[in-house]
């Protein structure tokens, strides 16, 4: 089995491993990486499991290239430029077909976001995707969910609500009668599907934030977990939050639920300080003050957002 598991690895994962910061990659005990001088390592996992993060049958790119994108939208946040990721892959078999589609997925990420994959593991067990990616900070620059002061404004970047969007019509959620353009469809399932991390933003971020975070669970949720760490309080302006074309046609409730409490958008959430000019994509959405909690002017949902544990 052994030899079974790293001849798949070597075959399909084990491609992907060169980087100017890599000394050495898949092939050994451990990865060897190079850190740029006078900064710091970044590091952060997330994983996804079929069923809960992604539905059953999934086109396995897709499935790859959101695990990955969800992770390095971690390192986004924090304004780190990208190092490498490992990857740790459990499937129900070795399916050839299965591992051919999702390496290549993986290598649109590792050249688009400029991750080499250095190592992790394969093995057997119900679908599911860790991924873990390492990045580099010049030192004393990392940016933190908890420097969020009062007065500073929240914005996010780019749109909200689409991924959310397009979970639902993935599912079959949406009324029958309800006609979307095909051109629309395809964005929104897109954007679901193939998240972008916006690493883009990491120079100005790390110029001009005090605080990040990413959205993955919600903007209302994210955003608590910035004003309760920064211990300040946040109010949001539903009527300020961009919404993409392809939503349009939708009602106005199901919109905001899902660019309040949808979740699965990885845009970036930032505390930008009074005075600092906001470039285009960067949207001000609402304002931290004194006080606890988040308010925002719609609520007429229950949720804040998604529970890895909710019931």
């Amino acid at each position: 089995m052994a030899g079974r598991e790293f001849d798949l690895i070597y075959r399909h994962l084990g491609l992907f491993g060169a980087g100017s910061q890599v000394r050495l990659g898949v092939g050994d005990d451990g990865a060897v990486l190079a850190l740029p001088p006078n900064s710091e390592l970044v590091v952060s996992s997330d994983s996804l499991v079929e069923g809960t993060h992604f539905p059953e049958l999934t086109l396995p790119e897709y499935v790859a290239t959101r695990a990955i994108a969800a992770a390095a939208s971690d390192l986004a946040a924090m304004a780190a430029d990208p190092l490498a990721m490992t990857l740790a892959l459990t499937l129900p078999d070795s399916d050839e077909l299965w591992l051919h589609s999702f390496s290549q997925g993986l290598e649109r990420c590792v050249q688009a976001l400029a991750l080499p994959l250095v190592g992790g593991d394969l093995t057997r067990g119900p679908l599911s995707v860790t991924v873990t990616v390492m990045g580099s900070v010049p030192t004393g620059r990392a940016l933190r969910r908890s420097d969020a002061e009062p007065g500073d404004r929240l914005c996010v970047t780019h749109t909200l609500g689409d991924a959310a969007a397009g979970l639902a019509l993935i599912m079959g959620q949406l009324p029958s009668e309800l006609e979307i353009a095909l051109e629309d469809e395809e964005f929104l399932e897109s954007r679901f599907y193939q998240p972008t991390a916006r690493l883009e933003w990491v120079p100005w971020l790390r110029e001009h934030a005090r605080s990040v975070i990413d959205i993955s669970d919600g903007l209302l949720v994210d955003t608590e977990h910035m004003a309760d760490a920064s211990g300040c309080a946040c109010s949001i302006d539903s009527a300020a939050l961009p919404l993409s074309s392809a939503l349009s046609g939708f009602d106005q409730t199901l919109k905001l639920d899902w660019a309040l409490a949808g979740g699965d958008d990885y845009e970036l959430a930032v505390a930008v300080p009074p005075g600092v000019p906001l470039p285009s994509g960067l949207v001000q959405v609402g304002e931290f003050h004194e006080g606890s909690g988040v308010q925002c002017d719609y609520r007429p949902i229950a949720r804040k957002g998604f529970d890895h544990f909710g019931v």
